[in-house]
């Protein structure tokens, strides 16, 4: 498939008119055609109770940055929906920021698949906390 001519104005306008994305706090940091990165700046609110940034979180900034991946490559009058995914936790998530970038691998005319890895700094090191699957249904734009 081939990129959408306006991808950076859909990416920009799905975190814009998303209300729980803004609720956590994930903007866009940059795209292209078939890839999205993101980021979170953590808050005490993003923890669970051992101190950790909360699964759901991790979950959430990975499924929206993929669906924006997957965005830049529908046609006009299209979009996606999330159908299913799986996010595989690695380790214990502490750190100020997450950053995520989600990258397409198959773009198709029914169903898209997205990588998506959720990444932190810890002491000056980048690690990568989350790796997520995520398969989403192109549909006509309500």
């Amino acid at each position: 498939m081939h990129a959408h001519p306006r991808f950076r104005e859909l990416v920009e306008g799905g975190f814009a008119a998303a209300n729980f994305i803004n609720d956590v706090g994930i903007r866009p940091t940059d795209c292209g055609p078939g890839w999205v990165e993101a980021e979170l700046v953590i808050a005490a609110r993003h923890l669970q109770q051992n101190g950790y940034i909360h699964a759901g979180v991790q979950s959430t900034l990975a499924d929206h940055t993929a669906g924006a991946a997957a965005v830049t490559l529908v046609g006009d009058g299209q979009t996606v929906l999330t159908i299913e995914f799986k996010v595989n936790l690695l380790r214990p998530a502490r750190s100020e920021r997450l950053y995520c970038r989600a990258e397409v691998l198959k773009a198709g005319r029914q169903v898209t698949v997205v990588e998506a890895e959720v990444f932190g700094d810890e002491q000056g090191e980048r690690r990568l906390y989350s790796k997520a699957m995520v398969t989403l249904a192109v549909v006509p734009m309500p």
